[in-house]
């Protein structure tokens, strides 16, 4: 497994959540954040994926590209909480990550070649937390590798099984 392509930001988490999408797909995920959706900090339908935070403030997000499914982070240092496995399908040759109210065309975007593309996310130090909310060393990283089958949702780390 190579890693192909990074990229490091720092969005605006507004409404608590980060897009990752094709860039023509439609992003209204209103129906999509469920109870259980909130739960698990996950949000998803063709073409996007919301990722849940715990604030909605600036968050690290570092998102990697392979060209094969990497090994799972288990490195204790990082504190991951949560890990989500989920599908994205790229039909325009752009992945576009944003906070959710960032002005879409000034958003960064990642050139892909279309298909669908396993996303695993991982969310670290989720409980480092000021008492007010508002600062945190909390961060998200997602990596993505194209697949020719599809899958589903799949929950490898619950954040509530491991407290």
């Amino acid at each position: 497994m190579t890693e192909l392509y990074k990229l490091e930001l720092e969005l605006f988490a507004d409404y608590f959540q980060i897009y990752i999408q094709d860039e023509e797909a439609d992003d209204d995920l209103s129906l999509e954040w469920t109870d259980e959706a909130v739960d698990r900090l996950l949000a998803i339908k063709e073409g996007v994926i919301a990722i849940g935070t715990v604030r909605n403030m600036d968050v690290p997000v570092k998102v990697k590209v392979y060209d094969s499914e990497p090994e799972i982070l288990n490195d204790k240092e990082l504190e991951i909480g949560q890990i989500n496995e989920c599908d994205l399908k790229v039909s325009s040759e752009k992945v576009v990550v944003s906070g959710c109210t960032d002005y879409f065309p000034d958003a960064k975007r990642i050139e892909l070649p279309n298909g669908t593309y396993r996303t695993r996310i991982y969310y670290g130090k989720l409980d480092t937390l000021s008492e007010d909310e508002l600062d945190g060393d909390d961060f998200y990283e997602v990596h993505l590798w194209k697949t020719n089958k599809h899958q589903e949702l799949e929950i490898i780390k619950n954040r509530k099984a491991s407290r």
